[in-house]
């Protein structure tokens, strides 16, 4: 009896060594905050092996982990956006003409790919960052996301769009960087490439 629940504790620790960092860095993209990252990495393996058994017999276990930081990444940016609707209510003048002047946060000359994925929609931001700088094909990622295959093209087909509109070819960066290669792909798709 002892042995199962060893064997199986090793093989979670195994996939935790494996895959953590990649977790991680995936809540990052999603998210933007670096500090973040690791609590939802570490949460997401939490939920993962509480649930260990069906995870490892559903034959993609990291596919499942990808899909529970995207849903916890999502859940976390959703409380963020109440809240700083809560705060923008709270702090807003009471019974004055609205003249728009104070409409969002100011916004930097110079935009990276980082800033610019923050402003893309959650689904298009997860869609772009995992088809693009995870390389995974368009079926993981509608595995990962729990949507369709048509979804994901069409997401990622727009998030690349908007990224083009967003950063308008200014940003050198290194080609070996996960930013590079959504760079790569927006440039790609500015050309009428395909990737």
């Amino acid at each position: 009896m002892g042995t199962a629940v060893d064997d199986a504790a090793a093989e979670f620790h195994a996939f935790f060594e494996a895959h953590y960092a990649e977790l991680a860095r995936l809540a990052h993209l999603l998210t933007g905050e670096a500090d973040a990252a690791d609590d939802l990495a570490a949460d997401a393996l939490l939920a993962l092996w509480h649930r260990w058994d069906r995870v490892r017999e559903a034959g993609h276990p990291v596919a499942y982990a990808r899909g529970v930081v995207a849903n916890l990444a999502r859940t976390r940016i959703r409380s963020a956006v109440r809240e700083r609707r809560r705060i923008a209510l709270f702090w807003a003048p009471r019974g004055g003409a609205d003249d728009g002047a104070a409409e969002g946060p100011d916004v930097p000359a110079v935009v990276d790919v980082q800033e610019a994925l923050r402003r893309l929609p959650f689904r298009k931001r997860a869609c772009v960052v995992l088809r693009h700088a995870f390389d995974l094909s368009e079926r993981d990622t509608s595995l990962v996301l729990g949507i369709s295959v048509g979804t994901v093209k069409s997401q990622t087909s727009r998030g690349v769009a908007e990224l083009q509109r967003m950063l308008g070819g200014v940003l050198p960066i290194r080609p070996e960087t996960p930013a590079a290669r959504v760079r790569v792909a927006v440039a790609a798709q500015r050309s009428g490439g395909d990737r």
